[in-house]
């Protein structure tokens, strides 16, 4: 057998090697053209602009019960606003609703906030359906210190009191949800007492330095409930952008 056949042989046994150049064309031939390549790092935008409108969404939840509960509340004659401001259907300040509605906010960007900082993220109840219910509640212990009558402050303030640790124990039963809920409670108690004593507006019956005894109660039955709303939208927003991954 002469030189050339064993060489041709020889290259017929031995391994095909690819090179990087060969491969370019197999890996163009997947991408359908014109689709955009995905970055490896999510940029900061989509994320803020996320938070933005989880922020806006909260304003207007916050806005909308403020104008409905007010309502009641200045119906029954608990609340007295000044009469230049008793001009419209909701019978509101106008100061009310924003202040309301950034409170809102404020609350439900800070409970799915402080979750991700402890690294544990609220499980409990996690369904639009459990938050409908729990505002739903808020709104009832709302209404009954304003229409149900009963003997005394003192028991009034009880049972409200009973009704908004039930509505925690119900909806949301974390440690950090309780102790952030009081916080906010008493801090809104406080800026309501410095608003009273300027005449801001007034309460009929106070009994518990210019203000009523229950209203703690109610703040913290509604900061339970915006804190249990922003922690769903948070939820919510998680698993879209999961699914958008995989897609």
């Amino acid at each position: 057998m002469d030189r050339s056949a064993l060489t041709r042989s020889a290259l017929c046994l031995s391994p095909t090697r690819t090179t990087p150049s060969s491969k370019a064309p197999s890996a163009r031939r997947w991408a359908a053209p014109g689709t955009p390549s995905v970055p490896s790092r999510s940029s900061p935008c989509p994320k803020n602009t996320n938070l933005l409108i989880r922020g806006g969404l909260l304003f207007s939840v916050g806005v909308f019960l403020a104008l409905v509960l007010n309502l009641l509340q200045v119906q029954r004659n608990v609340t007295l606003f000044p009469p230049d401001v008793i001009s419209s259907i909701f019978s509101s300040a106008w100061w009310v609703p924003p202040c309301c509605g950034t409170a809102s906010a404020v609350i439900g960007l800070l409970y799915p906030c402080i979750d991700s900082r402890v690294g544990e993220p609220h499980r409990f109840k996690r369904e639009w359906s459990s938050v409908m219910r729990c505002v739903a509640v808020f709104v009832g212990i709302n209404h009954a210190s304003a229409k149900v009558d009963f003997a005394n402050n003192v028991q009034l303030s009880l049972t409200l009191a009973a009704l908004s640790i039930g509505l925690w124990w119900t909806f949301d039963r974390s440690r950090r949800g309780f102790a952030l809920g009081v916080a906010i409670a008493l801090l809104a108690t406080l800026t309501t007492q410095l608003l009273v004593y300027n005449e801001f507006f007034q309460y009929t019956s106070p009994d518990f330095l210019y203000i009523r005894s229950w209203l703690p109660c109610i703040f913290f039955a509604g900061v339970i409930t915006m804190g249990n709303i922003g922690r769903q939208l948070a939820l919510y927003e998680h698993k879209l952008l999961q699914k958008t991954h995989q897609d």
